[in-house]
């Protein structure tokens, strides 16, 4: 699979590394980021969509990406918009 890099925390340092690609052949925004702690996972349970069951699916998970990545999805957004048509 090849993923289309977008970018990457712009503040990001040797222990982390937040970024976001697109995959071209299903326009899926993939992102890397850091593991949500107990305290958010539960929030995210807690808050469900409706017309869903409540927690976190065992083939989801909850990450947490820092508002500086901000830019870098809204690229990615609009690679993935380019990607579909």
């Amino acid at each position: 699979m090849d993923l289309q890099f977008i970018g990457i925390d712009p503040d990001t340092g040797k222990n982390g590394s937040p970024t976001a690609w697109v995959d071209p052949e299903t326009a899926d925004i993939v992102i890397q980021s850091y593991t949500a702690d107990e305290a958010t996972r539960a929030a995210c349970a807690a808050n469900t969509a409706p017309g869903h069951a409540q927690g976190i699916p065992d083939h989801e998970t909850v990450v947490r990406a820092p508002s500086r990545l901000i830019p870098v999805l809204r690229e990615a957004c609009d690679a993935a918009e380019r990607a579909r048509l």
